[in-house]
């Protein structure tokens, strides 16, 4: 048994099939194949049921290979012994963002990174929560920044800051008028949101208490995955949309007039750095949260006489 061979069956059990294992994997799928018939036979089991489209694991190949991820994953941890030795922070860091953080903390963030740490490659996906819970699970992933509390088996959260939502309302809304506002006054106005899978939209409908009142005049739904959607929609048609005010640190002075912050408490999310239990890359990951909290303003640090929004995956 070999660590390439623990290597090529996590492979094809996360693309579930040979092709595109083999082409992850940088060998020819002959290689690839032949690689995994030797390791079945030394162990006297199936790992494969070849007979289905697309390849699944056998009853035991699923044990085995989630023992393989521990195995491989272990092994990583000895370059991390090196360079934490040397004081070096290099290799690659694979990274999730779901895409209401990443426009908004990223660039400062990836900066400082680069500029610090020129020998870590990184990759940057962004992806919605639960996509970035499944490849981090899966390994494709070392970690990722999301919305929490998760819940989720086998994943670890670290906090970093909460941040607040606002409501960016349209000059012919009577909450125009108003310096602050609550849920409730938002029930009978209309609200543009994300679409379904993103966590914010279900923080948003926490927010209003699912009061939403679709029957109010002239109200319908404009689903986007776009936050910048979302205030152009309210610039154009009217009515109102949340906001985290991240995405609002830019604005100026004419589109700040627009933003209304809510009645204390206020409503927040919180924002944390997740990554798998027995993760690896621990110097990165904690290079990575310490560059996010280097830029963060003081005031996202602190949830108090805040309430931190939940939501369903």
């Amino acid at each position: 048994m070999t660590l390439v061979q623990l290597e090529y069956i996590i492979a094809v059990d996360t693309y579930r099939s040979f092709v595109a294992a083999a082409e992850h994997c940088y060998v020819t799928q002959p290689t690839l194949s032949m690689q995994i018939q030797k390791l079945e036979e030394s162990l006297g089991a199936k790992i494969f049921d070849r007979s289905r489209q697309p390849v699944v694991p056998t009853e035991i190949g699923e044990k085995i290979v989630r023992q393989a991820r521990v195995v491989l994953n272990e092994s990583k941890k000895i370059e991390e012994l090196l360079q934490e030795e040397r004081g070096v922070i290099s290799g690659e860091l694979k990274l999730g963002v779901i895409p209401t953080v990443a426009p908004y903390l990223l660039p400062d963030v990836l900066t400082k990174m680069l500029q610090t740490y020129p020998q870590l490659q990184l990759q940057i996906w962004e992806y919605t929560t639960e996509r970035i819970i499944q490849e981090l699970k899966t390994g494709r992933l070392d970690c990722g920044i999301l919305s929490t509390p998760l819940q989720e088996a086998g994943i670890e959260e670290t906090e970093l800051y909460y941040e607040t939502f606002v409501a960016y309302v349209s000059e012919k809304s009577p909450l125009y008028e108003k310096k602050i506002v609550t849920a409730d006054e938002i029930a009978n106005e209309k609200l543009w949101l994300l679409n379904e899978g993103h966590c914010m939209r279900g923080q948003v409908l926490n927010i209003c208490h699912y009061k939403h009142n679709q029957a109010a005049e002239g109200t319908f739904e404009y689903n986007t995955g776009s936050v910048e959607t979302l205030k152009r929609m309210v610039d154009i048609n009217g009515g109102i949309t949340i906001l985290p005010e991240m995405s609002i640190l830019g604005y100026d002075e004419d589109q700040l007039n627009h933003v209304r912050y809510f009645k204390m408490p206020e409503p927040v999310r919180e924002i944390s750095l997740a990554t798998t239990s027995n993760f690896v890359k621990k110097q990165a990951v904690n290079a990575l949260k310490n560059e996010i909290l280097a830029v963060v303003p003081e005031r996202f640090k602190t949830k108090k006489k805040r309430e931190v929004m939940g939501f369903d995956l």
